[in-house]
């Protein structure tokens, strides 16, 4: 009963001490998704395993366009091993100031929110891994840093358990 006890001590404490959007409030400058992502962004990241250990990196271009209240992001990934993967990514701002998005390999909903320099992004993933594919729960953080940069942080979950890392670095095209 103690290690069960103990157990559930554990998690509400680890869960009390994840960041929450609100906590950028008051940071600048603002993250505008659909502002950053009009045009031509560039960026390149890695993928870390549990352990820390890089298994992967690679660079993505990014064209963005805005219709209305909808947001196309057309990317395209090219990894350090050669392999080339495409994601559409149709992303609509709610008139309650949230986002939400699909994509071809995203399971569901994407849902989003952003505060100050700081945006939010949860999802579910298809991921292939050799001969399988696994679903994966991206949860998504962006950080605007000035006009022209961004950087990204993405733990990849399975079954609530962090398998994995992306770290990103994105430079607007002007």
């Amino acid at each position: 009963m103690k290690l069960i006890a103990g157990l559930f001590a554990a998690v509400l404490l680890l869960s009390s001490c994840s960041a929450h959007i609100e906590d950028y409030d008051d940071t600048t400058p603002d993250f505008a998704l659909f502002e950053y992502f009009d045009g031509q962004v560039e960026a390149w990241g890695m993928v870390q395993d549990y352990t820390g250990k890089q298994t992967r990196r690679f660079s993505v271009t990014i064209d963005g366009t805005i219709k209305g209240d909808s947001l196309t992001l057309d990317e395209t990934f090219l990894f350090d091993d050669g392999e080339v993967q495409k994601r559409v990514w149709q992303i609509e701002r709610n008139p309650d100031g949230t986002y939400q998005g699909t994509a071809g390999d995203v399971v569901g909903v994407a849902k989003g929110k952003s505060e100050g320099n700081a945006f939010h992004w949860v999802y579910e993933l298809e991921v292939a891994v050799g001969d399988d594919t696994y679903i994966l729960t991206m949860d998504d953080w962006l950080y605007r840093h000035d006009d022209k940069h961004l950087f990204n942080r993405t733990s990849m979950k399975k079954f609530g358990i962090e398998v994995g890392e992306v770290t990103l670095f994105f430079t607007k095209n002007q």
